[in-house]
């Protein structure tokens, strides 16, 4: 569902007027048992005033909220883009 949301976004607001761009998710474990997953694209990029953490987007906050479900951390990184990283431990 995450993976789901992030990309939703990336296909609506990351390439307006039908430029081309690109998307990458990027999945990889851990020695000590956490995955990291990385959401990004080479689009426009989200404004800098805008707090993923606390916006009107449903989108958003629902990836916020499964982040906290699984205890995870996200970061955003608007260097090239949009990146969301996601670091989760192995469930028990």
């Amino acid at each position: 569902m995450i993976i789901n949301e992030l990309i939703s976004n990336s296909l609506k607001y990351a390439f307006p007027d039908g430029q081309e761009g690109e998307i990458r998710i990027k999945l990889y474990a851990s020695k000590d048992d956490t995955f990291t997953l990385i959401v990004s694209d080479k689009g426009i990029g989200l404004p800098e005033d805008l707090d993923f953490r606390n916006t009107e987007s449903l989108g958003l906050q629902v990836v916020v909220a499964l982040v906290e479900q699984l205890k995870g951390t996200i970061e955003l990184d608007r260097s090239e883009g949009t990146a969301f990283k996601i670091v989760f431990k192995k469930s028990k």
